[in-house]
């Protein structure tokens, strides 16, 4: 089976990278992804944007690829788009007019909970299996079908609740939100003399980028492994995003920690409406229960606010809710995702 690809962000890649390793031998991808995975048309981290200002840097080389992903597809199997509905959606579109019979299948649908609720009607219209990972999503999408969450595929590991001598620092896995971070998180780190500090780096990150994203790492030990970290950690500060997610199902408490350009997050706010920022807290908001964790945004991202978090943290009352968080996600997304695209579910 020959497969064209988009996965445009760090994450899509760790997930296409676990529907991989099962799939039969012969499964051959092209488009984009990270070459980690095999030899893309272009590199997943061509587009690793975060901001309107770095979006608009980016929109001629995303003109060139869609043109270039539509002519890739004259002679594929099927599409698979991961997230990344900027680009995505207009891509689905192109290719539908172009090969109305080639089947696309989106996987880690448009937020349309949280802004740009347009995007619902554009799944529904140019693609043919549309992949959900939260129950929750069947109230925005009506052709979208709730196929289980990727990470209770790959996390295998649980805190169980007892004090550790590590606290994990996870600044996310864009260029812009790391560097945002990294400064207050180094002084954080200074801070907390009594124990380990643990700086998770994505494990697809090359040297280059960890040099030009991280600086000076020297006051932490550094890990490539978020979940046996977070297992192993009595708390973490984790940016927002799927991290989020991992530490709440894992167990491990946190406080999620978010800075982003003054107008870029001024923008964000007149568009999203949620309550909150985490996935964990938005996910028991839409079933009707109390927030998981405490959220840190903008100029609330202070040395004294994240040394509090860590202090005051209740973590027989996390463990429980977050026993709550694997209740309602019921089971992962791969088997589920390898049967649609071989055409067996």
């Amino acid at each position: 089976m020959k497969l064209l690809v988009s996965a445009l962000e760090p994450s899509a890649n760790i997930y296409l990278d676990e529907i991989l390793k099962d799939m039969d031998e012969d499964t051959k991808i092209v488009g984009i992804f990270d070459e980690k995975l095999g030899e893309p048309a272009y590199k997943a981290s061509e587009f690793a944007v975060m901001g309107l200002l770095e979006v608009v840097d980016k929109i001629g080389l995303a003109k060139v690829a869609l043109g270039d992903m539509v002519f890739l597809a004259k002679d594929v199997d099927k599409v698979l788009l991961i997230d990344s509905p900027a680009f995505n959606l207009p891509l689905a579109k192109s290719l539908k007019l172009n090969y109305p019979d080639l089947e696309i299948i989106y996987y880690i649908l448009p937020k349309v909970w949280a802004w740009k609720k347009g995007r619902a009607k554009l799944v529904d219209k140019f693609t043919d299996r549309a992949c959900s990972i939260f129950p929750f999503e069947k109230n925005f999408f009506k052709t979208s079908e709730y196929v289980g969450n990727p990470l209770l595929d790959s996390i295998k590991e649980k805190n169980d609740g007892k004090t550790k001598d590590t606290v994990a620092f996870l600044p996310g896995s864009r260029k812009g939100e790391i560097k945002r971070l990294m400064p207050v998180f180094k002084e954080v780190a200074k801070e907390i003399k009594d124990k380990k500090k643990v700086l998770v780096i994505p494990k697809l990150f090359s040297k280059e980028q960890i040099e030009s994203y991280y600086g000076d790492i020297s006051e932490f030990e550094v890990s490539f492994d978020t979940h046996k970290t977070l297992k192993d950690s009595d708390f973490a500060y984790v940016c927002s995003g799927t991290a989020t997610l991992e530490a709440a199902i894992i167990g491990t408490p946190f406080v999620l920690v978010y800075k982003a350009r003054k107008f870029d997050f001024w923008i964000g706010r007149k568009l999203v409406k949620l309550p909150y920022v985490g996935l964990a807290n938005i996910l028991l908001n839409f079933e009707g229960k109390e927030p998981l964790h405490k959220e840190l945004l903008q100029d609330e991202v202070t040395v004294e606010n994240l040394i509090e978090a860590y202090q005051n943290i209740d973590k027989e009352k996390f463990l429980s809710v977050s026993k709550d968080i694997v209740d309602i996600l019921r089971h992962g997304s791969k088997e589920n995702m390898i049967k649609i695209i071989k055409g067996e579910g």
